[in-house]
């Protein structure tokens, strides 16, 4: 039963309760018989309690823990870009608690982007609730690269913030975009 309970919590984070790009029929059929085996009742409570749960440890994580805690690397090399780039992700049930501490994660973007000598360093902010995505941009090759690949995106007047909408998943909606960005051309901003 325990074993149920654990696998069921590990397909609903990682689908964002089965409504994230991700989600596939096999992970719909399988909540359905791990609910029955690990004999939860309500799916969805269950789903609220661990996105609240863990957004409560979040909203207390040091800002070098956000930064960090789910962070990959991406390598390109392109006629016009080589490099690699950075890309983390929070996902929350109250974007706002992390975006209020906007100075200070955009420092840490900045200081995890020299330590690991990325080219290029994001942080993605996604409501897992509303389903939308808040991209962090530290500098000015993550403005150019994120109008590059994400065109419709709302930037904030400081360009330090971009509006992604519904777009919530690393593998799925942010690193196709800024792939075809890199490969169609996009080359980093000389200052």
């Amino acid at each position: 039963i325990e074993v149920a309970g654990m696998m069921l919590c590990a397909i609903l984070s990682d689908t964002l309760n089965l409504q994230g790009p991700t989600t596939t029929e096999w992970d719909r059929q399988m909540v359905t018989v791990l609910s029955e085996i690990a004999q939860v009742e309500d799916v969805q409570l269950l789903a609220t309690q661990l996105f609240n749960a863990k957004s409560k440890e979040l909203a207390d994580m040091s800002v070098h823990g956000l930064v960090t805690g789910d962070q990959k690397s991406f390598s390109f090399e392109t006629e016009h870009f080589e490099g690699d780039v950075g890309f983390a992700v929070v996902e929350t049930t109250n974007d706002a608690v992390i975006i209020d501490r906007l100075e200070d994660l955009l420092a840490e973007i900045l200081a995890c982007k020299k330590e690991r000598e990325f080219s290029v360093m994001f942080l993605a902010v996604v409501n897992i609730v509303s389903l939308k995505g808040t991209l962090l941009l530290c500098g000015p090759a993550e403005v150019s690269l994120a109008r590059a690949a994400f065109p419709d995106g709302i930037s904030n007047e400081g360009s330090t913030l971009m509006d992604l909408g519904k777009r919530v998943s690393r593998k799925k909606d942010y690193i196709p975009a800024i792939t075809q960005a890199i490969q169609g051309g996009w080359s980093k901003p000389k200052n």
